[in-house]
């Protein structure tokens, strides 16, 4: 299972009852985040899942309200204990943003690794259990969108096992440890798994156009977790002026990629009831809801005959 938690629901600024737009992902004791804007430590501290378990930071571009938080919370991360190596991945000139950053966070007692997204089409990311795929996406800077998998294998076929010779006590090793060793050759899980099922799918897009490609990229994931800047429908010339979307343009990419649910989240700072104009989204897509400060669920995989 994967737990899902938007932070923050803010665009631009911090308010009062609503931080900066950021989301965290946790999976097997292990947590992934996505954007880090100026206050998402204390939307974190209020969550209370913890510090020390972030392994990956990805940024979805560098405009201050997405990263200006990464100073004091890689300082906290440290003060939590953390150890191990941490992964941070962002559009290309992400060393030289964080270096700059780092001027006022120099000592941590882990080291940092960086990934840097020079290229639009790439392999996803495998890092520890998260398989992280981005997808460019249309505004002012750099940026992209980003889903996380989780990958389920096939169920174990008897018959497979059975046909090659292994005795029934290595069968447990194998799909445990996913190799075995047997009279002198090596037997691996997929020799005796069957087709792999569906696994677990979300995604997360702020700051951005709704372009083509998102269909594609964020199909039939089980969350979407969009920006919403503008709930009003007359909002549309500046939303193009500032390369953001409307309730309704978010609506339409869910309704086109089939996703399951979708979460509006972003809203600008004079959007101060996102409430009034949710109709203007349920009318295109009826999963719609808003987002709210550390909203969480809970992801399952898909139950399969």
């Amino acid at each position: 299972m994967l737990d899902i938690c938007l932070l923050g629901t803010g665009g631009m600024m911090p308010m009062p009852s609503r931080f900066l737009t950021a989301m965290l992902a946790r999976l097997n004791g292990h947590m992934l985040l996505i954007d880090c804007g100026e206050g998402t430590q204390v939307t974190m501290k209020t969550l209370g899942w913890g510090f020390k378990a972030i392994d990956v930071i990805c940024f979805t571009h560098f405009h201050a309200d997405h990263i200006s938080g990464l100073p004091g919370l890689l300082l906290t991360i440290g003060n939590a204990g953390r150890t191990e190596p941490l992964t941070l991945v962002g559009p290309i000139g992400l060393r030289q943003v964080v270096d700059g950053l780092r001027r006022i966070a120099p000592e941590l007692p882990f080291s940092i690794e960086y990934i840097e997204l020079d290229k639009d089409t790439q392999s996803p990311l495998q890092l520890g259990d998260f398989l992280i795929s981005y997808c460019p996406v249309e505004h002012m800077v750099k940026c992209f969108a980003y889903r996380i998998d989780v990958k389920r294998q096939g169920k174990f076929d008897a018959q497979k096992a059975e046909a090659l010779g292994l005795p029934r006590p290595l069968w447990g090793k194998l799909q445990k440890e996913g190799i075995a060793e047997y009279e002198g050759k090596t037997y691996t899980a997929d020799m005796v798994l069957g087709k792999q099922r569906t696994g677990i799918a979300m995604a997360y897009c702020t700051d951005s156009r709704p372009v083509d490609r998102l269909i594609p990229f964020v199909k039939d994931v089980q969350l979407f977790i969009c920006e919403g800047m503008y709930g009003e429908e007359e909002k549309k010339q500046k939303a193009i002026e500032h390369k953001h979307m409307l309730f309704s343009e978010a609506a339409r990419l869910a309704k086109e990629a089939n996703v399951q649910e979708l979460w509006l989240t972003h809203f600008s700072p004079a959007l101060h009831d996102p409430e009034e104009y949710l109709q203007n989204a349920v009318d295109i897509f009826q999963n719609t809801i808003l987002g709210e400060e550390r909203k969480w669920t809970t992801l399952y995989f898909p139950k399969e005959g």
